[in-house]
């Protein structure tokens, strides 16, 4: 699976998809990884899909999908 990489506007976060992975990293340098046979909907969507989220209080929430993910930031 290729690498793909999505970067929002006044987000403090990077999420990155590699192989079947999603990795999120923090501002603070600190990066969690969330294996995607966890989250279907995000294992099988576009990279269309995959680019529209924005974060919230306790996470990620991928818009086209209806998907949240809660991590650790601090």
């Amino acid at each position: 699976m290729p690498l793909f990489t999505t970067r929002k506007k006044k987000q403090d976060i990077k999420l990155t998809f590699q192989d079947d992975m999603l990795f999120v990293l923090g501002e603070d340098g600190k990066e969690q990884a969330f294996p995607l046979m966890w989250l279907p909907k995000l294992k099988n969507a576009s990279d269309e899909e995959r680019s529209d989220w924005t974060q919230t209080d306790t996470g990620i929430h991928f818009n086209r999908l209806d998907v949240d993910i809660t991590y650790n930031s601090k």
